[in-house]
């Protein structure tokens, strides 16, 4: 595999789930991270973790909805490091009245500004330095949502997804020929923390037999240490035992009269 030993990794959504688990397998590779999100002791947790094991973390709070303090962040990594190699865009939310009856307008735009605008907002921003640079590497963590229509992810979330991974794949259309890659991470249902916003609590038991988060963080890395000529464009991981295959209570829609 292809070292990212000393690469520049700016993590987006690093605090806590899928994002703490690229985060970690970033630096364990050697990769220098930069970890942003909302929430400063998550994040400083998670640059304790990296520095104990022998890593390097810096730790750089941010909306990714606030597209001036996105710019901020980005030109504070190029001053510092010089660079900026790898963005893995980890920060996503959903809400707990997601489906048509039951959305409102500002709970589609909270969806919408983070989920979809702010993955611009990162992708752009790391986009302009990649593209002088002539090199780099975005990961934007998407969803089996992307995929298809269900009862689960609601309106807001899946229309956000959808959106994302074209707006991915036309990262690579516009720009392979500089050597930049993206890749649209898909998982399935991943055992963390965003669990805890369905209308419906998941069992111990299904979220044992879930992706885990450390699952996902390996796929992080492994989509980083691919050599520069080939690009992942799109990867799918699912649990085994998928719910959505089986059949869990909680894909059936509720029909009004």
């Amino acid at each position: 595999m292809y070292s990212i030993a000393g690469k520049i990794a700016w993590v987006t959504g690093a605090g806590t789930g899928i994002g703490r688990a690229g985060a970690v397998a970033l630096a364990e590779a050697g990769a220098i991270v930069v970890l942003s999100g909302r929430r400063v002791p998550e994040l400083e947790a998670v640059a304790a973790r990296i520095r104990e094991a022998g890593g390097a973390a810096d730790v750089a709070p941010l909306d990714i909805a606030d597209r001036p303090a996105v710019d901020a962040v980005v030109d504070g990594i190029v001053k510092r490091h010089g660079r900026l190699d790898i963005m893995i865009n980890s920060a996503g939310l959903n809400i707990p009245k997601r489906r048509w009856r039951d959305i409102t307008p500002e709970g589609w735009n909270t969806v919408i500004d983070v989920d979809l605008n702010g993955a611009f907002n990162v992708s752009h921003a790391a986009l302009l330095v990649m593209r002088r640079q002539r090199d780099g590497l975005i990961v934007n963590v998407s969803s089996m949502a992307s995929q298809r229509i269900g009862g689960v992810s609601g309106v807001a979330y899946m229309t956000a997804k959808h959106a994302l991974n074209a707006m991915n794949e036309s990262i690579n259309h516009e720009n392979c020929h500089l050597g930049i890659r993206a890749c649209a991470l898909c998982p399935g249902e991943v055992a963390t923390e965003i669990l805890e916003k369905r209308p419906i609590p998941v069992s111990a038991e299904d979220r044992a037999r879930m992706v885990q988060e450390d699952d996902v963080g390996r796929t992080i890395r492994f989509i980083a240490e691919m050599p520069p000529h080939v690009c992942l464009n799109e990867i799918h991981i699912t649990p085994t035992w998928n719910r959505g295959y089986i059949g869990a209570a909680d894909r059936a829609i509720p029909r009004d009269d």
